[in-house]
């Protein structure tokens, strides 16, 4: 194989971008030759802007049984993306799906099983880890030169979105269409990121507004606190509601204070490490040294069309993924955490109860109604 033979099922608003990269030349190692989508309108913009051998189909069973690729690309509302998956490995297909990796953690348990027994090549879209800024504090933090994580808030306020964003589509914030609202929809990427760089917490609790700042039915803001095994705590908190907002991830250790921020990291380095200082020092009021380092970053990965040129390489070349597919779990769990903390009023373990969980989203679904 030469190239990689790429389908994209769901060819809306992302799902279309993906498939200009292809005819663009920006992804040397795969080819477009299948596209589907539900929307007859849709299909017709692919006939009209992406060529006469790309084939084009009206559903996905279709598509994945055409034997017309060798990988598909998963675009499509958020439930269907595990979905979707598991045929496309059932068909001995590499499978790519864009976030989150689904809705609730027993859907994607039921992928990842399904991805690993396939043996196939199995990738995320989370492109903001081609981001040099969260490349470098990933492995700051992973270095050990930091020491030990004391506590982490990731303030991430700056999605705001008006009314008409969600009046757009009637899935748009529902329960049943897109399973949640800023938790599921905006913040996949930032909660991949936050466990990404600093580990998976051990327990959550979050208390969550439903419609606070919107006519939606869904969470649209949140504040959570969680704790890790290690005895760090950490503060989330997100809405769609503020403006113009912040995106900070801060985090303190026992050698100073790193913020990363407008794409940048700063460093406040001690001299001694904390624990230590407050160990020996006998002087009282006394604190340790700070210089304040401006931390150098890598170039950039490339966001979607490095995924999707990285998925395509481990494909071909065996090659490391960057966002393996089987990671998106992690931030489900997150997600289905803090929404279960709030329906239930208390603290939830982490892995979340997948029964429970599921269970407790359909009696939304069904007063929704």
């Amino acid at each position: 194989m030469e190239k990689v033979r790429v389908g994209i099922i769901g060819i809306g608003g992302r799902g279309s971008g993906h498939a200009k990269y292809f005819p663009a030349g920006d992804i040397p190692h795969g080819e477009l030759t299948a596209v589907c989508d539900v929307d007859p309108d849709r299909i017709q913009w692919a006939r009209d802007n992406l060529g006469e051998d790309v084939r084009t189909f009206d559903n996905g069973d279709d598509l994945i049984a055409s034997g017309a690729v060798d990988a598909i690309i998963v675009a499509t509302p958020h439930y269907d993306h595990p979905t979707f998956a598991i045929k496309g490995f059932e068909n001995d297909l590499h499978v790519l799906i864009e976030k989150p990796a689904g809705v609730y953690t027993r859907q994607v348990y039921e992928m990842n099983e399904a991805a690993e027994k396939s043996g196939k090549v199995f990738a995320l879209m989370f492109n903001q880890r081609t981001r040099p800024h969260h490349q470098k504090l990933r492995e700051l933090v992973a270095s050990g030169e930091l020491g030990d994580i004391q506590r982490t808030n990731y303030i991430v306020t700056n999605w705001f979105r008006a009314q008409s964003y969600y009046d757009k589509g009637e899935w748009r914030a529902t329960w049943s269409g897109e399973g949640g609202g800023v938790l599921m929809n905006q913040c996949p990427h930032n909660l991949d990121l936050w466990q990404w760089i600093c580990g998976m917490p051990s327990r959550v609790r979050a208390y969550i507004s439903y419609g606070k700042y919107h006519d939606i039915e869904v969470d649209d803001d949140v504040t959570a606190y969680v704790e890790y095994d290690s005895g760090a705590t950490g503060v989330f908190i997100t809405t769609t509601g503020e403006f113009p907002g912040s995106n900070r991830l801060e985090i303190a250790t026992d050698r100073g204070k790193v913020i990363m921020e407008d794409n940048k990291i700063v460093w406040w380095r001690s001299n001694i490490s904390l624990s230590e200082f407050s160990r020996g020092y006998t002087g009282g009021f006394g604190k340790p040294k700070a210089e304040k380092l401006d931390i150098p970053l890598g170039e950039d990965g490339g966001a979607h069309r490095g995924i999707i040129n990285n998925w395509c390489d481990a494909i071909l070349n065996d090659s490391p993924l960057l966002a393996p597919g089987v990671e998106g779990i992690c931030g489900v769990e997150l997600a289905n955490a803090m929404l279960l903390s709030s329906w239930l009023d208390d603290w939830v373990d982490i892995p979340v109860d997948r029964d429970l969980y599921f269970e407790k989203l359909q009696e939304k679904i069904r007063n929704a109604d």
